[in-house]
């Protein structure tokens, strides 16, 4: 049984025609004859309030929403206005064209679900509606990533119906939690690293390489890279709103990724917007930077290790704090707001265990102080920088 609708496709929605109003009567606009109605009138009669589209070309977003919107009216649901109103929330807050289509896709499944129920109106959810529904998604056979992910949105939704004061409070009172796999991450030895750049074959994608390799971004921060956000001069790129933390943030790179970066903008072409781009100068895409990994790595011999794209960002964060990298500084580098998260992608080997408790119990033991280590240097400037950008962002 199939209980979500495919809101993914970016059509302009022509069901909006049925709720125009029309008229036999014609509309004349003496433009020439009075300047004050040019400006006015057709600002009042243009607004959507009015019946008449205000922008005749809508953008991708305003496509994804109208057509979910439309989508989600037609089915009559009960609560699906409420839906309406939590998308176009979402839309002024400026999220994504995926995130706005995950969220109606996954809001229209659970409003069938609560109907089959036999619930007719949205303030009846409960913690046990939430619950079945859980339930219902994990007999699916989904993957408990999804499931949770789907238990996200619903609560993002049901936190919307508090605040509107439409749902009680207690609700969200101890939230239902799916404890996720605890998987090691999958960092990748140097000798794997050092085939993995022998089998690029391209500048922009050994600069790709490198860079995420010795800098720890997420590819989604990289392929959204411009060359303003870089400062050559000192080795460091300013991210002023970080993928899933909305966090601005600053991070480093290294001599090895300079020389790969340089000799990328010799030959990129220097008119186009983002640092990387791919055919025909268009835009990068995550699965197009997936397909050009995939052809390294398959180069490379590799392909029965399962390295991918986010092994690079995993690999930077086990160098890095086993290198000596203190643990709060690598999780600003990181852009972290929890430290467990830069547990989980960061392990620390058990030489570096070994050599760390040795270097520390020689100090104790020779009585030594240091206090200097309270405020080390390094994360104090990381922070300034922070703090920096946050408020220039």
């Amino acid at each position: 049984m199939t209980n979500s609708l495919d809101f993914s496709n970016n059509h302009y929605p022509t069901e909006w025609l049925n709720s125009v109003y029309s008229t036999n009567h014609s509309l004349f606009i003496p433009l020439s004859e009075n300047p004050l109605f040019e400006a006015e009138s057709l600002r009042t009669f243009f607004f959507p309030s009015a019946g008449v589209l205000y922008c005749q070309h809508p953008s991708e977003r305003r496509k994804a929403l109208n057509k979910a919107a439309g989508k989600l009216e037609a089915s009559r649901l009960p609560g699906f206005e409420h839906v309406i109103s939590y998308l176009h929330n979402k839309y002024r807050s400026n999220h994504s064209i995926s995130s706005i289509s995950h969220t109606a896709g996954t809001l229209h499944s659970f409003l069938l679900f609560f109907n089959e129920l036999g619930r007719n109106h949205i303030e009846q959810i409960s913690r046990k509606d939430i619950a079945q529904y859980v339930d219902r998604e994990q007999e699916r056979g989904l993957k408990v990533n999804s499931v949770r992910q789907h238990l996200h949105t619903l609560y993002g939704f049901v936190n919307y119906l508090v605040r509107s004061d439409i749902l009680p409070a207690d609700i969200l009172h101890k939230k239902i939690r799916l404890r996720l796999p605890e998987i090691l991450p999958k960092a990748i030895p140097a000798e794997d690293v050092d085939k993995i750049l022998q089998a690029v074959t391209h500048t922009r994608d050994r600069a790709i390489i490198l860079m995420l390799l010795h800098t720890g971004m997420r590819i989604g921060e990289l392929l959204n890279l411009r060359l303003p956000n870089i400062v050559q001069s000192e080795r460091k790129i300013l991210l002023y709103v970080g993928v899933k933390n909305l966090h601005g943030r600053i991070v480093y790179y290294s001599n090895t990724a300079e020389k790969a970066l340089k000799a990328w903008l010799s030959n990129r072409d220097p008119v186009n917007e983002y640092l990387f781009y791919g055919y025909k100068g268009r835009s990068l895409s995550y699965a197009g930077a997936r397909k050009m990994m995939k052809g390294v790595i398959r180069r490379a011999g590799l392909e029965h290790k399962g390295y991918c794209l986010h092994s690079l960002r995993h690999t930077y964060a086990t160098n890095m704090l086993n290198a000596g990298l203190r643990l709060e500084v690598l999780q600003q580098l990181l852009g972290h707001l929890n430290i467990d998260m830069t547990l989980r992608y960061a392990r620390i080997s058990n030489l570096t265990q070994e050599e760390s408790y040795f270097k520390a119990m020689a100090v104790i033991e020779q009585g030594g102080r240091h206090e200097y280590d309270r405020v080390n240097p390094e994360l104090q400037a990381v922070f300034e920088e922070k703090k920096f950008l946050s408020s220039d962002s």
